[in-house]
């Protein structure tokens, strides 16, 4: 049985680690733990698809608003497991995401993919979702 559910436990969101490291390499378990709270504590929502008892694809998202975009659900995580592609799982929570978009009103879904990830974007056109910026940044040290 596949479902989406949302992560609101420590043992929940432990759950999505072994997907988001996939992504994310940097954190450890405890550092992407106290990362994900800190972050839900400012309206962070983490989404999980499960199949059976595994966890197969995770999105980390959040709802904004700004005068460029209006209302807005922003995704900024989104990965599938990489012994999971290929089966829909992807699909279906991106699927998910803009029916929350939907339901929360919002007039627009947005999100950043690197540049090194091909594959992922060849996904987002596929499923509609449109190339429209440039994303600039500088690290702070």
């Amino acid at each position: 049985m596949v479902e989406i559910l949302l992560a609101h436990s420590d043992e929940e969101i432990l759950s999505c680690y072994d997907v988001v490291v996939q992504l994310r390499p940097v954190f450890t378990q405890t550092s992407f733990l106290q990362q994900v709270k800190k972050q839900m504590s400012e309206k962070y929502n983490l989404a999980y698809l499960k199949v059976g008892e595994e966890v197969c694809a995770v999105a980390g998202y959040r709802y904004s608003e700004c005068l460029a975009w209006g209302k807005f659900l922003y995704v900024d995580d989104l990965v599938t497991s990489d012994n999971q592609r290929s089966n829909g799982y992807g699909k279906l929570l991106l699927d998910w995401l803009l029916q929350q978009a939907k339901n929360n009103e919002c007039q627009q879904l947005h999100l950043d993919s690197g540049i090194q990830r091909i594959e992922a974007h060849r996904f987002y056109n596929r499923e509609g979702l449109e190339f429209t910026s440039k994303h600039y940044a500088v690290e702070i040290i």
